[in-house]
């Protein structure tokens, strides 16, 4: 791989020229006027971005409600979230075209519009058929928003002070899908399935309709050019595998087994990378793979990856375990894992001016060996384990997230070139879908395997043979977390500007 250095001064400016009352990427130096509207632009996003991914989750406690109301199958209902991840994974990669081909405004407006939409589909669906259609419509819009905040942060904001915005990146990324499941069964305690999206859709509208006054075009387009196969191609390789992943997680009886989709998805992966690395000659990807000519890059994303793994293996089990196990209710569990999911949103944005002073080392080491003790830790519950020891757990867990999360995107992103920008934020977006299915499909297969072992050996009841699950699945999230300890020693601090030598430590 080359060095960082290299690849920053491979192209240090953006394609194509820059307005004079834009923010030129690499000289940071603007007016109030300026300043005021990028200021702006990244708050419209950040909400709005934080409205979309909260439906990622939202819909994980809902499931015997919507069973129950629409005379569904568990496996039919399950498509509601695995629809949802399904279109995400598919959709994502096309954004690195989409916002190096269009401009800020139109993409936002496309995106929201899309999102609303499908939260009115969702609200006023007469049964499970249009239910599901609105949430791939939400899907498609969420799938477009996060690329586009991630690269317009990295357009607008200086790599002295990135840490902090990436700070509130991260409060969107991690904290939404955390405290989806709390929000719904909130929800659902007092109102029916339909006030998830009741409630949802004037938030939406209002960010569409400020968004549509308001929002600035704060990047340059250029005519980048559309390979219709790259995008058949990776429909096939992230839809099969995050399909054939969410379908071994699910645990249900699928018309196709699990590993159809992972051998279509495999073999689709590797042709897609082999026509991007053709196609980039011609600087022409759908996803430009020269991101991962950055090793920072590269070892942020696979760090990433596991911490994903993590927090929805963790996300998918924990509630099982408390509801199963100890037999606490929906909206007991929700809110006995709503301080994690606050602890780590206070957190972010503090982390990322640690980050702007002393680089990702000094976070990244102690985070990932925290989030690792605590998996590890969670090896030993039992049906006797006092409920607010696991709560602790949660919470020093998300700790530890929230010392990665934003080290990660800052470092990653803030490797490569301006011309990559958009690239390296759909890749960032698709391996958080992907890492995410993983995480649910190894978490859910593990403890299944164990518990249904532990009935029958005919030793274990019922409760003792889900802990015993539960368990098992934790260990192996805590032998996965292990290689993130060795990422993090291997993350560094991006160049200063395109060009620059990487910033000593505490500077």
């Amino acid at each position: 791989m080359t060095s960082d250095t290299a690849q920053a001064t491979a192209d240090p400016t953006p394609t194509g020229s820059v307005p004079t009352d834009s923010v030129r990427t690499g000289d940071h130096t603007v007016d109030a006027a300026t300043g005021a509207r990028n200021k702006l632009v990244i708050g419209l996003l950040l909400v709005s971005a934080f409205v979309v991914i909260l439906n990622e989750t939202i819909m994980s406690v809902a499931l015997p409600s919507l069973t129950r109301d629409l005379g569904i199958t568990v496996t039919a209902g399950q498509w509601l979230t695995t629809g949802f991840l399904l279109t995400m994974a598919v959709v994502i990669p096309i954004t690195g075209f989409l916002l190096q081909r269009f401009n800020t405004r139109p993409v936002y407006i496309t995106a929201m519009s899309l999102f609303s939409l499908g939260t009115l589909i969702s609200a006023t669906a007469p049964g499970f058929g249009m239910l599901l259609v609105g949430r791939i419509v939400q899907a498609t819009g969420t799938a477009i928003m996060m690329p586009l905040l991630m690269t317009t942060v990295l357009t607008l904001v200086p790599p002295a002070t990135r840490g902090r915005t990436m700070g509130n990146i991260s409060i969107v990324i991690s904290v939404a899908p955390a405290i989806g499941p709390t929000i719904s069964g909130i929800i659902l305690n007092f109102f029916e399935w339909r006030f998830m999206f009741i409630l949802v859709l004037p938030i939406a509208v209002a960010a569409l309709i400020v968004g549509t006054i308001r929002m600035k075009n704060v990047t340059t387009p250029r005519n980048a050019p559309l390979d219709v196969l790259s995008v058949i191609v990776s429909a096939f390789a992230f839809g099969g595998i995050v399909y054939g992943l969410s379908t071994i997680g699910e645990g249900h009886d699928a018309a196709v087994p699990a590993w159809v989709p992972l051998v279509v998805g495999g073999v689709a992966m590797v042709a897609f990378v082999v026509r991007q690395r053709w196609l980039q000659k011609k600087d022409d990807a759908l996803l430009d793979l020269r991101t991962f000519g950055s090793r920072t890059f590269t070892m942020s994303t696979i760090t990433l990856g596991i911490a994903m793994i993590a927090l929805f293996g963790t996300l998918i089990v924990l509630p099982i375990y408390l509801q199963n196990v100890h037999g606490l209710e929906p909206l007991f569990t929700g809110l006995l894992l709503l301080p994690g999911g606050l602890v780590m949103g206070l957190l972010s944005p503090i982390v990322g001016r640690l980050f702007d002073r002393f680089g990702p080392t000094v976070l990244l080491v102690p985070g990932t060996i925290l989030v690792s003790a605590v998996l590890w830790a969670l090896t030993l519950v039992s049906e006797t384990t006092p409920i607010p020891l696991v709560m602790v757990a949660h919470i020093t867990l998300s700790i530890g997230l929230a010392l990665i999360f934003t080290p990660l995107f800052t470092s990653g992103l803030g490797s490569l070139t301006p011309k990559l920008y958009s690239h390296g934020s759909a890749i960032i977006g698709t391996v958080q879908q992907v890492a995410g299915a993983a995480g649910t499909a190894v978490f859910i297969t593990a403890m299944t395997l164990a518990t249904t072992t532990a009935a029958a050996s005919g030793g274990a009841g019922q409760v003792e043979s889900v802990a015993t699950g539960v368990r098992a699945a934790f260990l192996i999230g805590a032998i996965i977390s292990l290689f993130a300890i060795v990422g993090a020693f291997f993350v560094r601090r991006p160049a200063t500007e395109p060009g620059q030598a990487p910033a000593p430590m505490g500077h």
